[in-house]
């Protein structure tokens, strides 16, 4: 009776170690970034790295923002086995202030795993930079 419960043990932990879960299929190399300060109005971006950890092409389905100013961009094509691909996340901030983003990615049917983005948003000056009078002078000068 031993030997058949060592067995049936045995059995059971290696299946536990083969089985692979869905969660664990895909590896995000960073899961947070942060922009730091970022002025209003321009345009941010990020790569986030994602590997594929199955033994088979995985497919990001679907890459998702929590608002309209966080714009993914994803390879649409399966991601071999064991190779890595990256997620283009931009950042477009319209009001000054610390923000938090939250991207949703999609793979394996019904599996996820979210990133997030943040950083601080400060008011860029209206108007253009003021003249210098030494540029002026400079020209002069070259003529």
């Amino acid at each position: 009776m031993k030997k058949m419960l060592v067995l049936f043990l045995t059995m059971v932990g290696f299946t536990a170690l083969k089985a692979q879960t869905p969660a664990d299929a895909i590896n995000l190399k960073e899961t947070e970034y942060d922009f730091g300060k970022i002025p209003q109005g321009k345009p941010v971006y990020h790569f986030f790295d994602v590997t594929n950890k199955t033994e088979s092409p995985l497919k990001l389905e679907n890459v998702t923002a929590s608002c309209g100013c966080t714009t993914p961009e994803w390879n649409k094509e399966p991601i071999a086995a064991g190779a890595t691909d990256k997620i283009k996340v931009g950042y477009n901030a319209a009001a000054e202030g610390h923000f938090e983003k939250f991207i949703t990615v999609t793979y394996n049917g019904n599996q996820t795993k979210q990133i997030k983005i943040k950083g601080t948003v400060w008011k860029a000056p209206a108007g253009s930079a003021p003249s210098n009078a030494s540029v002026n002078f400079l020209k002069q000068q070259i003529q």
